[in-house]
């Protein structure tokens, strides 16, 4: 068992969004999260768009990991879109996206956000795992590959 799929339920899981940009991808966020969490869409976008503007949460390779802090949440939550089409993102690499899994933490989140980014950011260093993110058929296969991955050993919390 991995964080990642603890956080992520097959509901989370949206493919072949059409969006031409950031703001799309958190508008999109803003909406699942308000019928899921009760949490105002605004509230979200704001938090994404924010964080956003202290520097790109592209990863490279065609990810990004936008992540906010939101009043009042309890506890973590996580989207993962896979986008129709790969969108620019000023990611270091200079690649557009096509994978952003959007992640939003407490207001007064502990240390439990960083090792949710570091797991997000070791499963999708793997070339072979974003390759079948991107070919998977629906949201099912998708969430059940996110499920079977397991992160390597020096990641793992005791």
């Amino acid at each position: 068992m991995n964080l990642i799929s603890e956080l992520l339920p097959e509901s989370n899981v949206m493919i072949d969004l059409e969006a031409t940009s950031k703001k799309r991808i958190f508008e999109q966020a803003g909406l699942l999260f308000e019928n899921t969490l009760h949490v105002a869409r605004s509230q979200v976008f704001d938090s994404l768009f924010t964080r956003e503007k202290l520097g790109s949460t592209g990863l490279g390779q065609g990810v990004a990991i936008p992540h906010g802090r939101i009043k009042g949440l309890r506890e973590a939550a996580l989207m993962l879109i896979r986008l129709k089409e790969a969108i620019p993102f000023d990611a270091p690499d200079g690649q557009p996206v096509n994978i952003a899994c959007i992640l939003l933490v407490p207001e007064k989140a502990t240390d439990q956000h960083l090792l949710i980014l570091s797991e997000l950011a070791q499963m999708f260093s793997n070339k072979s795992f974003r390759e079948k993110l991107l070919y998977s058929r629906d949201a099912k296969e998708i969430r059940q590959l996110i499920s079977d991955w397991t992160p390597e050993p020096e990641y793992v919390q005791n």
